[in-house]
């Protein structure tokens, strides 16, 4: 959506911005009535920390109520968190997509038949949960095969998540910029299309190797698109080979 960011209180005066706080009531009295001060622009963020903190208690005595919890924790995280930050677009961070990864690998825990994880899947999840809350997720090397799926589902849905707010974002700039950046880069977005409704296809069941080259090429484009770096699109084009060869 396209906002008027800076705000100002119409009963008491108070000036605020919109996007630091997410809010539409002044944070002095209330009020829910504002006039923006500014020009709109696009803005789909909201600020939304993700603390596991309680999670990570939990598993020393309950590995399954500890991903129950980390599961609302991450799905609330993810339903808040856009890409576009005052007209500026993000790239797509590690703390979404561990948290993406986290709320999948949960969902298959809690699916799964077997009483017990495995220790490979305890090793993978008790990563995930130690992590997710600052980016970091376990390498590739140590997904189990039981839970590829959740990564790559993750990560699936959530570069088309991304690339429908990076559209969206394009569409809002001016013209010339778009006459200038939009065809060079246009044709490598499309194919990430493909890609992505083949992972999700498959419900993520790729290697995770491959989930990992999507991200890379699709914030490759990103930072093609913001900074007009020919070096970047090459760089993703190639990536985008290897994945569609």
């Amino acid at each position: 959506m396209r906002v008027r960011g800076e705000r100002e209180c119409r009963d008491c005066g108070r000036q605020w911005s919109y996007f630091e706080t997410g809010a539409v009531e002044c944070p002095a009295c209330g009020s829910l009535r504002s006039v923006g001060r500014d020009e709109r622009r696009q803005h789909t963020d909201a600020p939304v920390d993700l603390d596991l903190t309680a999670a990570r208690e939990t598993a020393a005595t309950d590995l399954r109520a500890a991903l129950a919890d980390a599961r609302e924790r991450c799905r609330a995280y993810v339903r808040r968190r856009g890409f576009v930050d005052a007209g500026h677009l993000r790239d797509l961070d590690d703390v979404y997509l561990a948290a993406a990864e986290l709320a999948h690998a949960a969902d298959a825990v809690d699916r799964g038949l077997r009483p017990e994880v495995s220790d490979a899947e305890r090793i993978y999840l008790l990563g995930l949960l130690s992590g997710a809350d600052a980016g970091d997720r376990p390498d590739v090397a140590d997904v189990p095969a039981s839970l590829r799926s959740a990564r790559g589902l993750a990560v699936a849905n959530a570069v088309r998540d991304y690339r429908r707010e990076l559209r969206d974002w394009l569409a809002a700039r001016d013209e010339d910029d778009q006459a200038r950046e939009v065809p060079a880069v246009r044709g490598a977005l499309d194919r990430t299309d493909g890609v992505v409704d083949r992972h999700r296809a498959l419900q993520g069941d790729v290697p995770p190797a491959e989930s990992d080259t999507l991200v890379a090429a699709v914030r490759d484009l990103a930072h093609a698109l913001r900074d007009g770096d020919e070096n970047a699109l090459v760089t993703a084009r190639d990536r985008l080979d290897g994945l569609t060869a």
